[in-house]
């Protein structure tokens, strides 16, 4: 069964690395309807494939200078009380339910991939953003609704990094570029450093709050694998059309959440 994972591993990692943001999104139902695992510990094993390579796709970003490391750790430290409360949350939800879920997180994260290819307003706006601070002391001043969306939003990360088991780059991305107005390629490189810190922050939650029977052998294939891809991926990102890539792997995830749907209605039923 871990040799499984490796074309698995390698095909998430080929997403992450094309697409950035929401690439992982299919590591917890490759865990569960491949590889066999009970959705809670496939949301475990999956905070740590995503936090792993996550952080080694990180180093060449933070080589070329596209990593704000003090944001980044802000930022994901503002997500901890969501990690936390996310955890504990998936505790008292069933399986299939939590499965449910997350195929309508998955029909999320398609919708807002296809609207952000299709609409060419709101991509000219996330090349374009502000870059005005949101609070300087000489003279005091506070940009309090940013503040507010910044907040709200590495909370709202955070509970899906703990609930799910994503990393919630999906969402990150375009909250740095709107909220902290980092440039687009900053914003990518910043994200995997919050995606890393939000999975470590649940996984402590997980570890010290539920018992899991995780299989660390297939863990580290798949993350091994998943690593290898998102190397990969990201040099085909560099020659690809990413409006393509990205309505492709937006189809997909439609098709994936509709069978997870299926699958969590009819043994809920």
């Amino acid at each position: 069964m871990p040799l499984l994972a490796i074309p698995l591993g390698v095909l998430i990692g080929l997403a992450l690395g094309a697409l950035g943001g929401g690439g992982s999104i299919l590591t917890v139902p490759a865990l569960v309807y491949v590889l066999g695992q009970d959705p809670r510990d496939a949301t475990t094993s999956s905070l740590i494939i995503v936090g792993v390579t996550s952080l080694i796709a990180l180093v060449p970003h933070a080589r070329a200078g596209r990593v704000r490391f003090a944001q980044g750790l802000l930022f994901g430290a503002l997500g901890t009380a969501g990690s936390f409360a996310g955890t504990a949350l998936s505790r008292s939800v069933a399986p299939n339910a939590l499965l449910l879920a997350f195929a309508a997180l998955m029909l999320l994260v398609a919708a807002l991939m296809l609207r952000r290819v299709l609409n060419p307003a709101e991509r000219s706006t996330l090349l374009d953003p502000t870059v005005e601070p949101m609070i300087t002391l000489h003279p005091f001043s506070c940009a309090c609704p940013r503040v507010a969306k910044v907040v709200v939003t590495a909370t709202l990360v955070g509970l899906l990094t703990g609930f799910f088991g994503v990393g919630g780059g999906f969402a990150l991305v375009p909250a740095l570029v709107l909220a902290l107005g980092f440039p687009m390629p900053t914003a990518v490189g910043t994200s995997l450093l919050v995606i890393a810190v939000n999975s470590a922050t649940a996984l402590t939650a997980r570890i010290t709050h539920t018992s899991s029977n995780l299989d660390w052998a297939l863990i580290a294939t798949f993350a091994a694998a998943a690593v290898v891809g998102s190397l990969i991926g990201g040099r085909i990102a560099s020659g690809a059309n990413p409006r393509h890539l990205t309505l492709a792997f937006a189809v997909l995830l439609i098709g994936v959440a509709l069978y997870t749907a299926a699958r969590s209605l009819s043994l809920l039923g």
